[in-house]
């Protein structure tokens, strides 16, 4: 089974000779390319390029999209194929015109109850892969129940945490369509005031690195940026005024603050959170960064004990 979760705008773009988001999805389209003549591909019929792979799989294709009247989804069924989408709380799965389950999405922690689309997606994508596979539905939904997405299963891809009475997002987002997800995610959460803390790979484009600041000065009150292992390339000071200078112009950052140092950055961001704000951290040396995030967590309850 191979997956293809999203082309989007693309990512990686100027690196490794890749030039445009049509360059990007052929690569990519080598997962789709290498499935065996049993096998299956499983892929977004929200997202036209990978839509555009099926073609080139040697065996059957699922489709899973967010929204119910898919029209890629619904054709494809009509003709007999596999294809997920949301219906009504509930993640439905459907072969031809039969319906074969139906999982409500609150029974799926990693949606949060189906708030959270991007995370949704997943689940289709991964509840898609394990039908291909043959797994018995019931292992299926259990795997659906119990998996938490923490900094042990998968670290930096949105772990929650509870800080002070804030909630802490640490998240390793770094291109325009993880932040846009991960933007629409936060606003699910209520809070008073929302900070986000960023920096950028230095071997991302220019209009990458100015798009992720601008579309999170339109959305958080606060924005720490900061600077420390990821200039790959690039000089001193040179990623930082990038992101500053996407912040121009936006309607709700207030207050910006630079920073060198990763640590440095996420220990001032804590310090700014209050009770019943959100605070979105977007790391960048995942495994170091959340274990320095967990150490002062755990400082904070030891006290508090």
């Amino acid at each position: 089974v191979g997956v293809v979760t999203n082309i989007g705008t693309g990512d990686h773009l100027g690196l490794a000779y890749l030039r445009s988001v049509e360059e990007l999805a052929v690569l990519k389209r080598v997962v789709v390319q290498n499935v065996s003549e049993n096998g299956w591909a499983v892929l977004n019929a929200m997202d036209p390029r990978v839509v555009a792979m099926a073609p080139h799989c040697p065996g059957r294709v699922c489709f899973f999209a967010w929204d119910k009247e898919s029209p890629v989804v619904r054709e494809h069924c009509s003709k007999g194929g596999r294809g997920l989408f949301a219906d009504r709380g509930d993640l439905v799965a459907v072969e031809g015109g039969c319906e074969q389950r139906r999982i409500p999405l609150a029974q799926v922690p990693l949606t949060q109850g189906g708030a959270l689309r991007f995370q949704s997606e997943n689940a289709m994508a991964a509840i898609g892969a394990a039908w291909c596979l043959g797994l018995p539905w019931e292992v299926v939904e259990a795997g659906a129940r119990t998996f938490r997405s923490d900094s042990r299963t998968v670290p930096g891809r949105f772990n929650v945490y509870s800080y002070r009475g804030a909630t802490v997002i640490a998240d390793y987002g770094h291109n325009p369509d993880a932040i846009a997800a991960l933007v629409e995610a936060a606003m699910v959460y209520r809070a008073k005031r929302r900070l986000v803390m960023i920096s950028g790979a230095g071997d991302r484009r220019d209009c990458d690195l100015m798009a992720m600041t601008h579309m999170l000065g339109e959305e958080f009150d606060e924005v720490v940026l900061y600077e420390d292992a990821c200039n790959r390339g690039r000089k001193d000071g040179e990623v930082m005024a990038l992101l500053r200078k996407g912040l121009e112009g936006t309607s709700r950052a207030q207050a910006v603050t630079e920073l060198r140092g990763e640590f440095k950055a996420i220990d001032f961001s804590l310090g700014r959170l209050s009770p019943g704000d959100l605070g979105l951290l977007l790391i960048d040396q995942v495994d170091a960064a959340l274990a320095f995030l967990e150490r002062r967590i755990e400082e904070v309850q030891g006290r508090a004990a």
